[in-house]
Formats: C-alpha cells, sequence, structure tokens
C-alpha cells in the first residue's frame, strides 16, 4: 500500500493550498535534521517525506492523480527530474535545510558563520517566500437550495459531481466524487461553502474552487425576517373582537397553542420571544415570532348590525381598546 501523503502532512483531504503550506512549514521545522544530533539520518528520511508529499499535492495534476490512484498511480506520470528536499525548502525559505553545515541559499561557504543554530533557521521562518503559480479558473458557483425546516434544525446534504482529471496514460478522464455539506442551523440565504480546487484539473490553470449559494425555499406557513419568523393568520371581523388563540405547528414539529384576549385591529402583531429561527453562531439562542393579522371585514351590514357598530363607536371614546371602529364604520 503506497504512502498516504494528506497523513504524511497532517491535513485532510479537503485542505487547501494555504492549508497545505502551513502544513509543510509545519513538519519542516518539526523534522529539521539539526534538531536530532542523535538520529540525523532518521529525522532527514522524514523531511524528505514531507517534501515528497508537498510536492505531489501542492501540483493540481499530481495531487487528483494520487487522489485517484495513491501513490502507484504517480509512476505512471512524467514528472521530469525529482526534486530533493533542499530544492522544495529553498523555495519557501532564503536558505537551504540546513543539516549538514548547509549556510544561506546561493553560498558556497560552510564555514561555522555560516551555519545557522536552531533558534536563526526557525526565526527565519518568518520570511517565507510568495510562490509563483498557474492562474487559477474562476470559481464555479451552484444554488444549494434548502428548505426553512433544514435552515431551523440543520442538515447533511450529499452532492455528486463530475470533474476531469489526468490518467496514469496523461489522457483526461472523467471522475465523479461526492461532496458533503453540513448545513448549520441558522444558515442564511446566500451563505458561500466553498470547496477549494474541485473544478477539474486544466493544463497550466489551477482547478477551479466548486462554491455552493445557500437559496431559502418559499414556505407555507413561515416567511423569515433575518431571525424572527412571521406568520400571517387570516381571521373574521367575528375573531377579531371577541379574541382568538393561534395554533401552530413549528418548524421542527412542536405545537404551539397561542390565546390572544385583546381586541385585534388590522395592525396588531403578538410577539412570541425565542420562536423564531436559530441565531447562527449561537444555536442555543433563537430570533421572535411574529404574528400578524389579516381580518376578513364583511362586505355589508343589516340595519341592526350597523346599530350595534354605532353603539360601539360611542364606546371607544371612553374605551380605547375598541379602536378597531375608528377606521372602520358603517356609511
Amino acid at each position: 500500500m503506497g504512502a498516504d501523503y494528506y497523513k504524511i502532512l497532517g491535513v485532510d483531504r479537503n485542505a487547501s493550498s494555504d492549508d497545505l503550506k502551513k502544513a509543510y512549514e509545519k513538519m519542516a521545522t518539526k523534522w529539521n535534521p539539526d534538531k536530532y544530533p542523535d538520529n540525523k539520518k532518521e529525522a532527514e528520511a522524514k523531511l524528505n517525506r514531507v517534501c515528497e508529499a508537498y510536492e505531489v499535492l501542492s501540483d493540481p495534476q499530481k495531487r487528483a492523480m494520487f487522489d485517484s490512484y495513491g501513490e502507484e498511480g504517480l509512476k505512471g506520470m512524467s514528472q521530469g527530474s525529482p526534486r530533493s528536499a533542499d530544492d522544495i525548502f529553498s523555495e519557501y525559505f532564503d536558505f537551504t535545510i540546513p543539516h549538514g553545515g548547509g549556510g544561506r541559499r546561493g553560498s558556497s561557504s560552510s564555514s561555522s558563520n555560516e551555519t545557522f543554530g536552531d533558534d536563526d533557521v526557525f526565526h527565519s521562518f518568518n520570511r517565507v517566500f510568495v510562490m509563483g503559480g498557474p492562474k487559477k479558473a474562476p470559481p464555479i458557483e451552484n444554488r444549494l437550495p434548502c428548505t426553512l425546516e433544514e435552515l431551523y434544525k440543520g442538515t447533511t446534504k450529499k452532492i455528486k459531481i463530475s470533474r476531469e482529471i489526468v490518467d496514469i496514460n496523461g489522457n483526461t478522464i472523467k471522475v465523479e466524487e461526492i461532496l458533503t455539506i453540513n448545513v448549520k442551523p441558522g444558515w442564511k440565504k446566500g451563505a458561500r461553502i466553498t470547496f477549494e480546487e474541485k473544478g477539474s484539473v486544466q493544463q497550466n490553470v489551477k482547478p477551479a474552487d466548486i462554491v455552493f449559494i445557500v437559496d431559502e425555499k418559499p414556505h407555507s406557513v413561515f416567511t423569515r425576517d433575518g431571525n424572527d419568523l412571521i406568520v400571517t393568520q387570516t381571521i373574521t371581523l367575528g375573531e377579531a373582537l371577541k379574541g382568538y388563540p393561534v395554533r401552530l405547528t413549528t418548524l421542527d414539529g412542536r405545537s404551539l397553542n397561542i390565546p390572544i384576549d385583546n381586541v385585534i385591529h388590522p395592525t396588531y402583531e403578538e410577539t412570541v420571544p425565542s420562536e423564531g429561527m436559530p441565531i447562527q453562531n449561537e444555536p442555543s439562542k433563537r430570533g421572535n415570532l411574529k404574528i400578524k393579522f389579516n381580518i376578513k371585514f364583511p362586505p355589508s351590514l343589516t340595519a341592526e348590525q350597523k346599530a350595534g357598530i354605532k353603539f360601539l363607536q360611542l364606546l371607544n371614546r371612553c374605551l380605547p381598546c375598541f379602536g378597531l371602529f375608528r377606521s372602520w364604520g358603517p356609511n
């Protein structure tokens, strides 16, 4: 069984270019042979493996080949002259690996005043080069439709993608891969999930990032306003006058019974604390549930009903709670 380059660098298989660089710096620091004067050969072997792993995973074509076929698959690629650990190390730092009394890159001297001690070596990691490389393809963006229930409770979505890679013989082939997205409670429309360099492999171009953008599906009962949920209840004039018990099923399946004993006027709004959407990064907290009302007025009134309305309008002077009739009454 071939080497696991991801394990050697201590990264997962979705590691980005920046993740690889940081992991390489960390492991190169760890296995610097001068830190192991009693076991330099083993340290050099481990450092060589670290450099080999980074050389493969930092190259999009080699990485794609390794992901599909492992270390054995790389043997069929035309890779040119393999680079030594010193070659790779010197691309990042302005000196070669200091084992064996090495010095700064470009220096032919091995005298003691150009040999770095441990402190100088690791302090110099601050002088990391920004490596040039091929241009990156533009990101590939896709919608990720989510129901309000999924954004309330969270869910896991698995998405199959196909992309082109280069096989052992240098041919371009299509492969399929499953991407896993863990939708977190409270995510909002427009949230972006990026899988770095998961696009097709192209010559002299870094693979594109694949980006999924959360899109919220319309709900039959609730609408969302930030972290709040809004529901509109249609009631009759009689229900508005005598009070109305609101009964709802929440997005996680609970039953809510909210009795409203007040007179409900057209702009009335009932707020139920902490029954809204989970707050992103604080899932134990929630927004509010806001209940609004659409009052169905009768198209006409009998003479008796009109008399009753006039009576209520008179009461309105003393009882402000009957403010419903200030804006509506029979002609």
